[in-house]
């Protein structure tokens, strides 16, 4: 590969938006936590404990059967009411659907995004694991013929996943379903990320889900095979021997860059270019991989974004701990980055699967979570259990390395990090993105501010706010006015709602927590209601400085009662406004 000139008009796209759930962490904060701190979230069952759950007892006495799993919690749980399902619908729906559709809508509300009054086309790229689900339902012989064999079909079909949450979020730009095998949710980035460039929709969601709905079951090893001999991935290692399947679920929001500054978006990183290829037919067999095709995806996502192999800090590599597979990559890898540079151990190579195994069609979008908060934190996780470097791959000698401990990034700036996700089939991808741009916020003119939190039922309301004070307390930094805007503009609204009013994130905090009717107000509405109106009646009650606090922190009514003043000028024979408000009291 040439040397790539750095482009600033090259168009960008900001991830404003992230949701996952995966092993031992039900949101992105705790699975962030988990990276840091070196958490390995791999469970292992006693022989007890799958006899329970139903695994044979000659099964468990083989000895290549693995008493390991990473499953997600809670994978049967839905809120079939708060998406508008009943019951006997949402029984005849994949799960996995079903999560995915609740983190689309986590996603979403991170971004600060409500649906039904966001202006522009939202876009859906998703695809999900083997649809297991299908098989269980139809053992039921009522299922099989009619009506239900219909619902069936229509719940668990993967042509339905993308669609189905267009159809209940209210979203109208392009929604595909995409299926590529393990590199499908990155393979979904890419596809948004032009359907984005080319204005097909103004934000997009992108990801996947992969259950397979065996909880506490482990798996039996094969010598030379993917899934690992003892439960623990080990990538890059010389013991290693293979990954463990893991559930999970995970998705991004994007914009256009410009869009997103634009609307004031907390950034977390920014996507500057991507790539897909496929090994086509020169490997040794269907599920191998190739040097040759990961090194060309590598430099093709370089080309793209515009930037050379010595900017980049940090690989999330595809990284599946197995003896043929970890050398392939690096030395792709390594390919690329020596077309540029001669410099030693500058990038750090790591994979997620060290920490909660492989989640299948999800791993790329999780690990673009991973690399997305390393590059705007300055932190790169630990890669687990590595411990002496596979004898393949010459770390010394090359511009990698594995870093064992949570570890500061170097001083290069613009921090980049390369994300890689390689499908058995052939289908790779890579994908470039770069540290936010510095957030900004401007001071708001008001002095009070009203944080609003709405629910569909009265416990999800108390469950909200107090979640929502939890965070506040968590985060005393934040700025209360684009907390309150977000609420405002950026949530659903729902039937249930609660309003504080505060002057700080502490008061917000405290007032959503408790039951003071001084503080906040509470109450149930039959729909959303119409603009608020300010009326004064007269009756003797005017005074001198009357609504001067509106006037001078509230930019629209001080423009409407400006225009008032101005028509009824002529007809008055003064400035009622200089009466109201005398002018050494206006804030200019």
């Amino acid at each position: 590969m040439g040397e790539q000139i750095e482009d600033e008009t090259r168009p960008t796209i900001a991830i404003v938006g992230m949701a996952a759930r995966c092993p031992g962490a039900k949101n992105v904060a705790e699975f962030w936590s988990n990276l840091r701190n070196g958490v390995e979230s791999i469970s292992f069952y006693t022989e007890e404990e799958l006899r329970a759950a139903g695994v044979p007892n000659a099964v468990l006495q083989l000895p290549n059967y693995v008493k390991a799993a990473a499953p997600l919690e809670g994978m049967e749980l839905f809120d079939a009411e708060f998406f508008n399902y009943s019951p006997r619908e949402a029984e005849f729906i994949d799960p996995q659907q079903r999560v995915f559709l609740e983190c689309a809508n986590d996603a979403l509300e991170t971004a600060g995004i409500d649906p039904r009054r966001y202006e522009g086309a939202i876009g859906v790229f998703a695809g999900e694991g083997p649809t297991i689900y299908m098989n269980l339902i139809f053992r039921d012989p009522s299922v099989t013929a009619g009506v239900a064999r219909q619902m069936a079909l229509i719940g668990n079909d993967k042509d339905y996943l993308a669609t189905r949450v267009s159809y209940k979020l209210g979203l109208r730009g392009p929604s595909i379903t995409v299926q590529s095998a393990c590199s499908t949710s990155t393979v979904a980035v890419h596809l948004a990320f032009q359907s984005l460039i080319s204005r097909e929709c103004d934000a997009a969601l992108a990801g996947g889900i992969s259950f397979n709905w065996l909880h506490k079951c482990g798996y039996h090893f094969t010598e030379g095979g993917i899934l690992s001999k003892d439960g623990h991935t080990r990538p890059f290692d010389a013991d290693a021997t293979g990954t463990v399947f893991a559930d999970g679920v995970a998705a991004l929001v994007l914009k256009r860059t410009e869009d997103a500054i634009a609307d004031g978006d907390n950034i977390q990183a920014i996507i500057l270019g991507s790539a897909v290829n496929n090994d086509g037919s020169l490997k040794v067999g269907f599920t191998a991989p190739s040097i040759d095709s990961q090194a060309a995806v590598v430099a093709e996502a370089m080309a793209v974004a515009g930037v050379t192999p010595e900017s980049i800090g940090f690989v999330e590599a595809h990284g599946t701990g197995t003896a043929l597979g970890d050398p392939i990559e690096v030395e792709a890898l390594h390919q690329v980055f020596r077309s540029a540079t001669e410099a030693k151990r500058f990038c750090a190579v790591g994979s997620l699967k060290s920490n909660i195994g492989h989640l299948n069609t999800v791993s790329g979008v999780a690990g673009m979570i991973k690399a997305a908060l390393a590059v705007k934190t300055g932190e790169i996780p630990p890669n687990l259990n590595f411990k002496t470097p596979n004898p393949k791959i010459d770390f010394d000698n090359s511009p990698f390395f594995v870093p064992t401990e949570l570890t500061k990034w170097s001083d290069q700036r613009p921090r980049r990090a390369g994300v890689s996700s390689f499908g058995i089939g052939g289908t790779n991808t890579h994908i470039i993105i770069e540290e936010p741009p510095p957030l900004t916020s401007e001071k708001s003119s008001r002095s009070v501010h009203v944080a609003l939190v709405s629910a569909k039922t009265a416990t999800a309301l108390n469950t909200a706010c107090t979640r929502l004070a939890e965070h506040l307390r968590a985060n005393p930094g934040e700025n209360i006015a684009d907390i309150c805007h977000t609420l405002a503009t950026g949530r659903s609204l729902y039937p249930f709602a609660r309003i504080a009013i505060c002057s700080s994130v502490q008061e917000a905090a405290d007032a959503l927590s408790s039951n003071d009717s001084t503080r906040i107000v509470s109450g149930e509405r039959a729909a959303i209601g119409p603009p608020v109106t300010f009326l004064f009646p007269g009756q003797g009650s005017q005074h001198v400085y009357m609504a001067r606090e509106l006037y001078n922190e509230e930019p629209h009514f001080r423009r409407e009662l400006d225009l008032c003043a101005d028509l009824l000028e002529p007809h008055l024979g003064l400035v009622l406004r200089s009466l109201l408000l005398p002018a050494a009291d206006i804030e200019e």
